[in-house]
């Protein structure tokens, strides 16, 4: 989940450079990424970062919820 959550903001981040800003979404970037600044190595890796550490609570808590409603309704059986 890491992993996947960089790609996806670096692809965020090249489709905002490609397209007019009307159709960006570096605001929003900047508001969900604390410390993101656009089109900055700092805010770059910052990013990269952030983006990681969010992907990876994602997926420990979605693990966490998926194993212990997979026991549960396992019992229940």
């Amino acid at each position: 989940m890491g992993i996947w959550s960089a790609i996806t903001f670096v692809i965020c981040v090249l489709y905002g450079v490609v397209r007019p800003e009307t159709l960006s979404a570096h605001q929003f970037l900047e508001q969900l990424f604390p410390g993101f600044t656009w089109l900055t190595w700092r805010g770059l890796l910052i990013g990269v970062g952030e983006s990681i550490l969010y992907g990876l609570y994602t997926g420990a808590v979605f693990s966490v919820v998926y194993n212990w409603l997979s026991h549960r309704l396992e019992t229940v059986k």
